[in-house]
Order: structure tokens, then C-alpha cells, then sequence
């Protein structure tokens, strides 16, 4: 069977896919399992990285088998990964020394606000392009060598190996032959020199990370290795990874300067393609490669909202307002408006562009006449309003302000919420024919890098929209609704 096929590797935050796609980026077969969460303590956040391996093994290879094409008809595998989630393993036997640490996980604020009363928060920006917090990689992997016995003296021995899911995977899925990860996971550990393009020295001394520990950076569409014998039927080169959030970025065909995708979820991250120009944002956006073909470095400004779907949950876990999230979108078009409530989901504080961690969620506007179908329209709009508002500090820190924009997520299936979006930015908001754009940005890498697909115009022309949704609302109570958000999420952050 001619080698027509690629298998894209998915792991996430709460769960692990495996997803086939033909040569016209169609997926045809899907695997999945969820995994647990490890709370050892409040704020910290670890998952198993032997079950996050048992369950990529499982899931491809399920994969594989519902497709019909078997080993022997995928041409290459795709990785795409949650990203600074971070291991350190053995070298000679490739075992963990710990759970891996999450993204989410917040043990190490201390250590980040002790860097920024140093002042060491405007040299790491500079480098890396990154503000300093516990989310990043790096302070996660000097915890590790501080709290694991013996730890930083094996380091400093080169006896340990440090990456992000995706480079321990890589390493698994090669025996160990390969420790490498791509430009994309390398940005979001602090480690990372954006503009040179290479480890930083300082970083790593100021940080406290032997550079023995750290793996080859390569382009997302590279041949970074071959599965060993045995793990499939056939051995299969992995020839693409990328982080999921600059995947998706790719996989919605997001490749002209000033074009920006926005993945809704449980929260919100929206990348701004600023083409070969690394934007330095005065509105406190990430600079980040968004990625890198042929050597050429392609650059995003990012902004994450840190609840979307989570305040829909919220609603029906919390407060029972709703049975099934998809009721949300029947509920907000059953009333004219929201009747003046607004809702700053602050849950967990706010992100881009305030990050504000001590601000609260708050319902504003509230009177007798307010309903189940009142507040669930609030939830979606203020998704819409965090939108806008990152759009907003992009567009004064330079990025410009996008044409379009795509979106993606389990969200993205609202029709409503996709008009509102339309309606706030004044642009039509388009809908691929598949949300899962995570997995295709990373079939698309590896597509690139075996030759399947010839270039970014093919794959252009193989992204398809389900939907567009053009901008209808009046100026004046677009205007309202905006002054509304504006004064609600002031009162919010006027309380810290």
C-alpha cells in the first residue's frame, strides 16, 4: 500500500488521541482515552508520564487498525502535545525521576516572584519572549533537581534528560535513540533565545539548569527519528512536532502575516501570525515562534484567557443552570439580550492582557427580571469580550488587527457565540469543516517534512471552512455592549 497517510499523536491535558488523516487531510480514524489528574497539594498539578506513554502506544495503534491502511500505509507520525508541561528521566534507562509537572501546576510562584523583585523579569522577556511565571517550563525543572534526592548532581553529571511531553515521547517512540524537540516547545520553557534562535546561557545559569539536560532543537516539519522495531508493524518516521496551540495556528492554515486563529476550550488562546517580525508586546502578550520551516522562523503574539468553556462547566456543574452544555446556544437566542448581567469569569483569575491572579468572578447587573437564559448568554458574551480584548492589545502592541479570524474547539461548534465573536470584532469569523485543527497542524508538519504535501499553498488549499459568520451589529449598541464589559471587569479589578 503506497504510504499516503499520516498518524498525528495528540496529547493533552486531560486526555491522549491518535488520529489518522488520508492525503487530503481527512480524518478517518480516531482513538482516545482519558487519563488522571495528580493534585498533590493545592495549586500543584502531575500526571504519570509512564501512563501517558502506555496510552499513546495504545491509542495509535488502535488508530491505526480502524484506519484499514496499517503500519505499512502512514507515512510519517506528527506530534502535537500539551505544552511547558515538564519530565526529567534517567539517560541509561529512560525512567522518570518524577510525575510530570503541569502546565497548570503553580508550586513554584515563589521562586518566580523572588526572579521578578531581582528584576530578572525584562532580561527574560528580552530573550525569550516570555513573562515569569510558574507556567513556563524551567522553574518546574529546577524544582525537580531541588526536590528529588541526588537529583542535581546527576545533572550535573549529564545523567539526566529534561523535555516537554513531546521529547519524551520522542525519545520512547525511538528506544532512546532521540533526544530532541522542536522550536515551538523549546519557546515555552524560559530556556529559549527567540531571536538567536539557540539555548541561552544566561537563562540556563540564571535558572539553574545544566544545558546537558536539554534536547536538539529542530523545525516542526523535520525527520526527527524512526519508531524502534516492534512498537508497530512497520517502523514509521516522526517527522513532525508542535506545540498544540502553535499547531492548531497551523493546522487553520494561518500562515499570512496578520492572520490569527482562536481555540476555544476550557479556556481561550488566540496567536496572531506576525510573520518574520518577533513583536516585543508593551500589553503583556507572549512573543513566540509560532514555527519554523526550512530554517525560517515564523513568529505569533499570543494571549490566553484562562476560562471559556470553564465558565459554561460552571453552569452546569456549579450552579445547575444548564443540563448540556449545547443548551447554551438554544438559551441565548431565546432572549432579545442579557438584560444587563454581565460576567467576569475570574474563577481563577485573569489572563492576557490583565494577569490579574487575585481577581474573582463576578455577575454584574442582576436584577428580578434576570433568568437561566440570561446568565448562560452572559457566559458566552464574556467570552466574546476577552476576545476583543486581546485583539485589542495586540493591535497597539503592532500586530495588527486580523482580517478574519478562525476559530476552533469545542466551543466553536456555537453558532451564536461565533456570530457575537463576528459582531464584537467587526470580522467575519470562519469555521473549519474539522475542529480538530490540533492534530491536523501536526499531520501537516509531518506531511511536509516526507513530501506528501509540497508546501504551505497546498496546504491552503486544502483547509475548508463549515461556516463564516459576517458582522451584523449596529455600531451604537456594539458600542453599549463594549462600555458594559469595560465597566464590569473595572469594578472586578478594582477590588484587588
Amino acid at each position: 500500500m503506497a504510504k499516503t497517510h499520516i498518524l498525528a499523536i495528540d496529547q493533552g491535558t486531560t486526555s491522549t488521541r491518535s488520529l489518522v488523516f488520508d492525503a487530503r487531510a481527512r480524518r478517518i480514524a480516531t482513538a482516545q482515552t482519558e487519563f488522571e489528574q495528580i493534585y498533590p497539594a493545592p495549586g500543584w498539578v502531575e500526571h504519570d508520564p509512564e501512563g501517558i506513554w502506555r496510552d499513546v502506544l495504545s491509542t495509535a495503534r488502535e488508530a491505526i487498525a480502524k484506519s484499514g491502511v496499517g503500519a505499512d500505509g502512514i507515512a510519517a507520525i506528527g506530534i502535537t502535545n500539551q505544552r511547558e508541561t515538564t519530565i526529567v528521566w534517567d539517560r541509561a534507562t529512560g525512567e522518570p525521576l518524577y510525575n510530570a509537572i503541569v502546565w497548570q501546576d503553580r508550586r513554584t510562584a515563589e521562586h518566580c516572584q523572588a526572579l521578578k523583585a531581582d528584576g530578572a523579569e525584562s532580561d527574560i522577556r528580552a530573550r525569550t519572549g516570555l513573562l515569569v511565571d510558574p507556567y513556563f517550563s524551567a522553574t518546574k525543572i529546577g524544582w525537580i533537581l531541588d526536590h528529588v534526592d541526588g537529583a542535581r548532581a546527576r545533572a550535573e553529571r549529564g545523567e539526566l534528560a529534561f523535555g516537554t511531553i513531546d521529547s519524551f515521547l520522542l525519545w520512547r517512540l525511538t528506544e532512546g535513540r532521540v533526544h530532541a524537540t522542536d522550536v515551538t516547545n523549546a519557546s515555552r520553557t524560559m530556556l529559549w533565545n527567540i531571536h538567536d534562535n539557540r539555548w541561552d546561557a544566561e537563562m540556563c545559569a540564571l535558572l539553574g539548569v545544566p544545558d546537558s539536560m536539554l534536547p536538539d532543537v529542530h523545525d516542526n516539519a523535520h525527520i526527527f527519528g524512526t519508531t524502534a522495531p516492534g512498537l508497530f508493524d512497520a517502523e514509521i518516521p516522526i517527522a513532525g512536532i508542535a506545540g498544540d496551540q502553535q499547531a492548531a495556528l497551523f493546522g487553520q492554515a494561518c500562515f499570512a502575516r496578520g492572520s490569527a486563529k482562536s481555540t476555544y476550550g476550557t479556556g481561550c488562546f488566540l496567536l496572531l501570525n506576525t510573520g518574520e517580525e518577533a513583536i516585543t508586546s508593551d500589553h503583556r502578550m507572549l512573543t513566540t515562534p509560532a514555527y519554523r520551516i526550512g530554517g525560517k522562523t515564523t513568529y505569533a503574539l499570543e494571549g490566553s484567557i484562562f476560562v471559556a468553556g470553564a465558565a459554561i462547566k460552571w453552569l452546569r456543574d456549579g450552579i445547575g443552570v444548564i443540563t448540556h452544555a449545547r443548551e447554551t446556544n438554544d438559551m441565548a437566542t431565546q432572549v432579545p439580550d442579557s438584560h444587563g448581567v454581565y460576567m467576569v469569569p475570574a474563577f481563577v483569575g485573569l489572563g492576557a492582557p490583565h494577569w490579574d491572579p487575585d481577581a474573582r468572578g463576578a455577575i454584574f447587573g442582576l436584577t428580578l427580571g434576570a433568568t437561566q437564559a440570561h446568565l448562560a448568554r452572559a457566559a458566552l458574551e464574556a467570552v466574546g469580550y476577552q476576545t476583543l480584548d486581546l485583539i485589542e492589545a495586540m493591535v497597539m502592541d503592532g500586530g495588527g488587527r486580523p482580517a478574519i479570524l478562525r476559530v476552533d474547539g469545542g466551543m466553536a461548534a456555537n453558532d451564536w457565540l461565533c456570530q457575537f465573536l463576528a459582531d464584537l470584532l467587526q470580522a467575519p469569523v470562519e469555521r473549519p469543516d474539522d475542529l480538530e485543527t490540533t492534530a491536523r497542524g501536526a499531520a501537516f508538519h509531518a506531511g511536509l517534512a516526507v513530501g506528501l504535501w509540497s508546501g504551505l499553498d497546498e496546504l491552503e488549499a486544502i483547509w475548508s471552512r463549515d461556516a463564516c459568520f459576517e458582522p451584523d451589529m449596529p455600531d451604537d449598541k456594539r458600542s453599549r455592549l463594549i462600555a458594559g464589559w469595560q465597566d464590569a471587569l473595572g469594578r472586578t479589578l478594582r477590588k484587588n
